[in-house]
């Protein structure tokens, strides 16, 4: 007998996937940057403005992806204020080291979020957009 299959769609994920309305897209923002999943297509467009030092101020979203990527995309959203280039790419990294199984958590705010993902690897692409779509806005 096997062990029952966990839920992917839970409601905390469903419910942060429709949060992500909270983050509309800004025509005006200067900064973009976008991201598309090879592996299912998801993709996910970001607008961002920074601060004098290079913090991240201002951002929007727009997502066409499943409500995994939605709800990560979320979970970024929310924590991204006030941070850099620099403290973003190294989120990242910590983030594809964890769905890789290389790695703990991330300390980012809400990634918990995605964890009923970590056993569907065809999701990970998904759980990674925002935070490539904000590097390539920062250059």
């Amino acid at each position: 007998m096997t062990a029952p299959a966990r839920t992917l769609y839970t409601p905390d994920i469903l419910g942060a996937a429709t949060a992500l309305a909270g983050f509309a897209w800004d025509d005006g923002l200067p900064l973009k940057g976008d991201a598309r999943s090879r592996r299912c297509g998801s993709t996910l467009m970001l607008g961002l403005s920074v601060d004098a030092a290079g913090r991240i101020d201002g951002l929007g979203l727009r997502a066409h992806a499943c409500a995994i990527g939605q709800a990560a995309a979320y979970a970024f959203a929310n924590a991204a204020r006030g941070r850099s280039r620099t403290e973003i790419a190294a989120a990242r990294g910590a983030l594809a080291a964890w769905l890789a199984g290389e790695g703990p958590m991330p300390d980012w705010p809400g990634i918990a979020l995605v964890e009923p993902a970590l056993g569907y690897p065809g999701r990970h692409d998904a759980i990674l957009l925002a935070w490539d779509a904000a590097l390539a806005a920062l250059g």
